[in-house]
């Protein structure tokens, strides 16, 4: 049977020939000529765009260039015995053995080849959601009495898992950080409990974004894993090129693209994915939060084109705030040279990929934040009152009130999210000027009615 490894597993090329544990011979030679495999060496780091072109191509089952949907919830053996073997762990998705979709499915498996690609990790296991794979993790690594240090910028879904749920049904507890003080990030972490230093590459919605290469040190030297979120920055930001073991995703963001589909990723060494996937222990398989085969085609379609759409994403990002900072708006966006973050961003980022698709507009009130945010919308037509990010539109939330609600009055001061800060994603759809000019029109109607406040 021809095989391809690939980031951390072996996969086969083909659908298994005659008995299940039949070595192919020339068919399986001529099936090998249609896959195209090649990937990164080992320990290089390519260029995002680059390591995906060169991870392994699918193709359909009768020759098509997009691969086929293994559709099927469980899979047939040719003989009794096989079964077994499989449960035993000695037969497995390495050679084309599949036993249930929850398990592992061979359309979802070549997902995560794109995804182990696009972040340089070993391996890499999608799942239903971006909170089940942050979750996953976290319970993987931790068990009842563990601790974990976590910035106190975080998205709110991911601070009332740490603060509420997982104290309460797992006896894991956190110790939330100012992720820039390394002092302090040094100081939380307790030697022999703490087993998780986790944090947002940029922090959503505050756009801190974390040295991670210091942290991963500081974290390493006091043998913690370090977990990042890069939802807010795929192919801008490498987490694993800069010393991160995981690294997760809401694929739903940027990556999908298409504000369509719900959908999370787990980057990281080829043994914990496994380890995760474990029939008696591990937190994906005994979960549960099982990827659909036709979510995987659809996202594997999207994402070789997810360089392009993040460098517009970038660029309009970065156009549209620096104007309005001329304006006299405080904007906050790492680009911007006067950012606290900028010359740090700019030091780990990867190449002509900019400083990241989202920027916030803070008017200091919840009250100026939804006056402008109506007008943008109902006036202008320059975005979408909508939470979530990466969508081909501009989407526009203020976060106090929605997707950081799950924190307190007092958890936001300290995560520095403003009553009115407002977090616009923004898109690349139609002209720059043109959306430009609606932006332009809304700040202006604010200022007629006298609701803009500058610096």
């Amino acid at each position: 049977m021809a095989e391809a490894r690939a980031h951390g597993f072996v996969y086969a090329s083909k659908k298994r020939p005659g008995s299940d544990d039949a070595d192919g011979g020339e068919d399986a030679m001529v099936v090998a000529k249609k896959q195209m495999i090649s990937g990164p060496v080992a320990g290089v780091w390519e260029d995002p765009a680059a390591a995906l072109a060169g991870a392994r191509h699918e193709f359909g089952e009768h020759g098509g260039v997009n691969m086929s949907i293994e559709a099927s919830a469980t899979f047939t053996v040719m003989e009794p015995e096989t079964m077994r073997r499989m449960f035993t762990g000695e037969l497995g998705p390495d050679r084309d053995f599949f036993i249930y979709s929850r398990h592992f499915n061979p359309t979802v498996l070549n997902l995560g080849r794109q995804m182990a690609a696009l972040e340089g990790t070993e391996a890499a296991y999608c799942t239903a959601s971006g909170m089940s794979a942050i979750s996953s993790v976290l319970m993987q690594l931790c068990s009842s009495g563990g601790h974990i240090v976590a910035s106190q910028a975080l998205y709110g879904g991911t601070h009332a898992l740490l603060t509420h749920f997982l104290p309460r049904a797992c006896n894991i507890t956190t110790t939330f950080v100012d992720i820039r003080d390394h002092a302090e990030v040094a100081a939380a972490v307790v030697q022999g409990r703490t087993k998780v230093l986790y944090f947002e590459s940029v922090s959503n919605p505050t756009l801190t974004v974390a040295d991670t290469p210091e942290l991963c040190r500081l974290a390493h030297d006091k043998g913690v894993t370090v977990v990042v979120d890069n939802t807010f920055a795929p192919m801008v930001l490498s987490p694993a090129r800069l010393g991160a073991d995981v690294v997760v995703h809401s694929i739903s963001k940027f990556i999908s693209g298409g504000a369509d589909i719900i959908a999370g990723a787990v980057c990281g060494p080829a043994k914990l994915v496994n380890s995760m996937m474990d029939l008696h222990q591990g937190a994906l398989m005994l979960l549960g939060p099982t990827m659909n085969a036709k979510v995987a085609f659809e996202l594997s379609e999207r994402i070789p084109h997810l360089a392009l759409r993040m460098k517009e994403h970038c660029n309009r990002a970065l156009t549209f705030a620096t104007r309005l900072k001329k304006m006299g708006l405080k904007v906050v966006y790492p680009g911007l040279e006067d950012h606290p973050d900028h010359v740090l961003l700019k030091s780990m980022a990867n190449k002509d990929y900019g400083y990241g698709g989202i920027m916030c507009v803070d008017m200091e009130t919840e009250e100026r934040a939804n006056r402008l945010m109506h007008h943008l919308q109902n006036v202008t037509q320059f975005g979408f009152m909508a939470v979530s990010l990466g969508y081909y539109e501009t989407l526009m939330s203020c976060s106090g009130s929605s997707t950081s609600s799950e924190m307190s009055e007092e958890e936001q001061t300290l995560a520095g999210i403003s009553p009115g800060l407002v977090r616009m994603s923004v898109g690349y759809i139609g002209t720059l000027e043109q959306r430009w000019g609606q932006l332009e029109k809304a700040i202006a109607r604010m200022g007629e009615f006298g609701l803009l406040k500058k610096n």
